[in-house]
């Protein structure tokens, strides 16, 4: 009896050890989110339901400014006055519905591929994940500025392939193949048909958007263990069974992941229109331009939220848990 109880007080002793080291891990995040971005968000949300007057100052400075509440005055601005700000968000989610899909495939098909015993897997992994690291930091504001194309023009350099690759080549590809007829000769739908034009389009779009996904993927296909495999090749089960009947359940944790993951990660890009617009809207001389990014943004916000939490049920509903008890 006392054995018992000493081992489970052992237990719960390391328990708290590594409950104590995982506050300790995240204390810094937790500082930096109340003292700094809690009150940014609470200035946010005052902006989004106030209206700016600027004060003036009797000795010729700046008198600063009060907000005046307003309401969803704001919120209604952005939704139903501004001519633009409803058009790009709603082409931005047609745009989501088109890529998330494609992304998630593409990655899991190449983990797939990539998990695979042959030789160079370690550096064709590392290939697939240099867009993530080239699309961060400085690398991508020297892009997004057209600095590195200005200087292969410069030098001479043929920047035809550079086009290409920037989504001129796609149409060309996919004119070549005549994919459009091959599928309406199949009678497949138009709206299918439209979807792998824009998938082809976007084919380099979506391989710069996929690494971290196929990492996630990878790291899932190799925690199946191997036993499960020989046992379903002495079944006699052919590598399409085994797909879907062993790999797939065990992966669609990291699908869900991944979908969530790419959604949040369409949306919060620096070259997503929808935050484009807003900035440039932030950006702006009108008195009111504060406030009304700040409605657009918790909009913007919100949708994102209700999206996600789609995203999450719809998935989840067939996300299969391997237990270990």
């Amino acid at each position: 009896m006392n054995n018992a109880k000493t081992k489970k007080k052992k237990v719960a002793s390391l328990d708290a050890k590594k409950a104590r080291a995982g506050w300790m891990f995240v204390l810094p995040f937790l500082i930096g989110f109340v003292l700094l971005y809690i009150p940014m968000l609470f200035q946010s949300i005052q902006f989004s339901f106030s209206e700016i007057n600027i004060l003036t100052s009797t000795g010729g400075g700046g008198g600063g400014y009060e907000l005046e509440f307003v309401g969803f005055k704001n919120y209604s601005d952005a939704l139903f006055t501004d001519a633009n700000y409803v058009r790009i968000l709603t082409s931005s989610l047609r745009q989501l519905v088109l890529d998330v899909p494609a992304i998630v495939i593409f990655s899991l098909f190449m983990a797939i591929i990539l998990n695979q015993k042959m030789v160079g897997r370690a550096a064709f992994r590392a290939i697939f994940f240099i867009p993530v690291i080239l699309t961060t930091g400085l690398i991508d504001q020297i892009d997004q500025s057209n600095a590195v194309l200005n200087y292969m023009s410069a030098g001479g350099i043929d920047t035809g392939a550079v086009e290409a690759m920037d989504g001129g080549g796609g149409t060309q590809i996919i004119n070549a193949l005549d994919v459009t007829n091959l599928l309406g000769n199949m009678a497949v739908g138009t709206e299918l048909v439209e979807y792998v034009v824009n998938v082809v389009n976007n084919i380099f779009n979506i391989v710069n958007r996929s690494g971290v996904q196929m990492l996630i993927f990878l790291a899932g296909l190799q925690s199946i263990s191997p036993a499960i495999y020989e046992s379903c090749t002495m079944d006699g089960a052919t590598g399409w069974e085994t797909f879907w009947k062993i790999t797939f359940p065990m992966i669609s944790p990291m699908i869900l992941v991944n979908t969530i993951y790419t959604v949040i990660d369409s949306f919060t890009s620096k070259s997503n229109s929808v935050m484009t617009y807003i900035n440039t809207v932030y950006e702006g001389t009108s008195r009111n331009a504060r406030v009304l990014s700040s409605a657009m943004s918790w909009i913007y916000f919100l949708i994102v939220l209700v999206l996600i939490a789609a995203v999450a049920g719809l998935i989840s509903a067939f996300v299969f848990y391997q237990r270990k008890d």
